[in-house]
């Protein structure tokens, strides 16, 4: 099927949701926050795409995008690339758990480095850092060269990390 052909399934399915084709070699399609579970709901279960690869999230000059990588393992197809842009202050995105399991780790991810919410997200907590950590390092602002001493990070580690910090060196 080709991509202007999914482009129109979706929206003959799905007529009050906006959906833009960004890219046609790739089937990329561009679509608004708060109907991304309705659009990639028909997209799974209508249209097979059964596989979700990846999330990621890309700090653009003026906004987040949010990136999902659809395939069908039944059709042997894909990729189908579906974009959600997202302001830069408070970034929220319905999380897509519910219909692919493999987003569970994968929305952390962009959460902990990104700061992006997945509302929705059955437990989203950091996944690469710890809770007390300040910032996400993969926005373009995250600050790389901050002088912190020990005494500011303790604090902020797990408790397991911090008794083994306290351990005198022989």
């Amino acid at each position: 099927m080709s991509t202007q052909e999914v482009l129109e399934q979706l929206q003959a399915a799905l007529p009050q949701a906006e959906i833009e084709l960004l890219e046609e070699k790739v089937p990329t399609l561009l679509v608004k926050a708060e109907q991304l579970v309705e659009v990639a709901t028909y997209l799974c279960d209508q249209m097979s795409l059964d596989y979700l690869s990846m999330v990621t999230g890309v700090d653009q000059p003026d906004y987040f995008e949010v990136v999902y990588y659809l395939y069908s393992i039944r059709h042997v197809a894909g990729p189908l690339v579906l974009k959600v842009r997202l302001p830069k202050e408070n970034p929220e995105v319905p999380s897509v758990t519910s219909l692919w399991r493999s987003a569970d780790w994968q929305e952390r991810e962009v959460y902990d480095m990104m700061g992006i919410v997945f509302t929705g997200h059955p437990y989203l907590k950091r996944i690469l850092t710890w809770d007390g950590f300040q910032g996400h390092p993969l926005r373009k602002d995250f600050n790389f060269l901050v002088e912190t001493t020990t005494e500011q990070l303790l604090p902020t580690l797990p408790e397991p990390l911090v008794a083994s910090n306290r351990l005198e060196k022989r």
